[in-house]
């Protein structure tokens, strides 16, 4: 086994990129038939059971993004810090600053101790997170136990993205990896659902945050039952390991295609560490940089800041928060379900066009819905606020065809292997890096330049994205991780 793999890698170091992608394509038409028959797709049933373990994550993501959302006045109250716009921030941006922690290491998290095992550990702060949040009696305990939540919510979501694209079969990649995007929603709608009755029952935002540890503690046992990533195994130079990982998830006839597929995009340097320079500049610099904006323009967007602040902004609307996150929370949902049908269809990169143009018109309708409440120009609607609520949801919806679940699965597609794992990781820390100034100005900026100015600039960012996307954002429906590898990244 291993001498094969390294006379693949020699051989590929020999030739050009494009006579190897040939030679590629040549021997995967080879591997391919069995007995003179294609032996066609493998079977999606057989990865189910390990994406849908895997979403637990992403379900917990979306709700701890969620959960203060209903309970933040109550929580404000009981804790003493009602009225203070920065203590309200600091309670949504404490986490997003943890998340940005999390999100450093997770990366080596996953290639040091393999896929599941960073799982396993993600899902232990949140346990502890939660414990703390749900028993605090002060402030500072509340930020505390939101720190430890956010580094969970920080390593989970890039491993997700990891593990579900090395999991799948190329032909269902995009179905899946839209599913952690789905399982983010449930959590969101979650934590608005189980925070309905906060307002009423004094204490209930404590269940709400005990609540949280079920699914944390589910995640960490169910674990270890779910399959290795084959492609961390093989990296790892554990081959016999891969190919029983693979037989697990793929069926036995599917694994020599498999492994040759990992053999070929092996440039003969796995075992190397990365250097956190080797990231920066060179070879992967554009495909980094590519990722790093995806996520930077998709948080500059606003989006989270619906998420976070939806229930206060629609009460100075004088719109009932409970209706309002309930209307969002279905259109999340709904957009999620339609990109997971169409995402390995229409491909990422029309998905993310559509969203982000979509987006940019609902931000401007959000304009003239604020300034025409703004010049008292308010009766020429029914209801100015009726109207913001129809543009949000319209927002939302817009998002989640396209830029919510897209990024996180087209950078762990086109992000080579050797560097899949860090890489990911630094994008996901630019990522919480706005998120955390979006948390924790929004309020603020609300207050001091009004909704007119705030959503001219979210409005500015989505025209920026479209720009962005149509001129560096490849398509890569369809195509396994080697051959993606093997195309966007030239030999050394």
């Amino acid at each position: 086994m291993r001498g094969r793999h390294n006379d693949a890698v020699s051989t590929y170091k020999r030739g050009p990129a494009r006579d190897h992608i040939n030679a590629f394509e040549n021997e995967e038409t080879s591997v391919r038939l069995l007995n003179g028959k294609d032996i066609g797709n493998p079977s999606w049933r057989r990865s189910l059971p390990h994406m849908l373990i895997a979403a637990i994550s992403s379900f917990l993501f979306g709700y701890h993004l969620g959960v203060v959302n209903e309970t933040l006045e109550s929580i404000s109250v009981d804790l003493d810090f009602s009225g203070s716009t920065l203590a309200e921030g600091l309670v949504v941006s404490t986490c997003l600053g943890g998340a940005f922690v999390g999100s450093l290491f997770s990366g080596w998290l996953a290639d040091g101790v393999g896929r599941r095992r960073a799982f396993q550990l993600c899902a232990l702060p949140m346990i502890i997170g939660a414990s703390m949040s749900a028993t605090t009696k002060s402030l500072w305990g509340m930020l505390l136990g939101r720190l430890l939540v956010g580094a969970g919510m920080g390593i989970g979501p890039p491993v997700a993205a990891l593990y579900v694209a090395e999991i799948s079969p190329a032909f269902i990649r995009g179905t899946f990896g839209s599913f952690t995007q789905i399982a983010t929603c449930l959590g969101l709608m979650g934590s608005l659902f189980i925070g309905l009755p906060a307002k009423e029952i004094g204490g209930w935002w404590r269940v709400c945050f005990w609540v949280s540890a079920v699914p944390a503690a589910a995640l960490a046992f169910l674990m270890e039952f779910c399959a290795e990533s084959p492609h961390w195994l093989f990296k790892k130079g554990r081959g016999t390991e891969a190919e029983a990982e693979f037989e697990r998830l793929l069926g036995g006839v599917h694994v020599k295609s498999a492994i040759a597929e990992l053999s070929r995009s092996d440039r003969g340097d796995e075992s190397d560490t990365v250097k956190f320079s080797e990231l920066l500049h060179g070879r992967h610099f554009k495909v980094v940089f590519l990722g790093s904006a995806l996520f930077a323009l998709q948080q500059l967007s606003g989006i989270n800041a619906v998420f976070y602040f939806s229930s206060t902004v629609f009460k100075s609307f004088g719109i009932p928060s409970d209706l309002a996150n309930i209307c969002i929370g279905i259109a999340n949902l709904s957009g999620s379900v339609i990109a997971m049908t169409l995402m390995d269809k229409l491909g990422r990169k029309l998905l993310l066009l559509g969203s982000f143009s979509g987006m940019a018109v609902s931000l401007s309708l959000q304009v003239i819905a604020a300034s025409s409440l703004a010049s008292g120009s308010g009766p020429l609607y029914l209801s100015v606020g009726g109207m913001l609520l129809n543009v949000q949801c319209r927002f939302v919806l817009m998002f989640s065809l396209g830029a919510g679940p897209v990024p996180s699965l087209l950078l762990s597609e086109i992000f080579p292997g050797r560097i899949r794992a860090k890489a990911m990781a630094i994008c996901m820390a630019v990522h919480w890096v706005i998120n955390f100034f979006v948390g924790l100005f929004f309020l603020r900026l609300l207050e001091q330049i009004g909704a007119q100015y705030l959503y001219s600039i979210f409005a500015t960012f989505c025209f920026v994205a479209v720009i962005f996307v149509k001129r560096n954002v490849v398509e890569t429906k369809g195509k396994t991780l080697q051959e993606i590898e093997i195309a966007l990244v030239p030999p050394e």
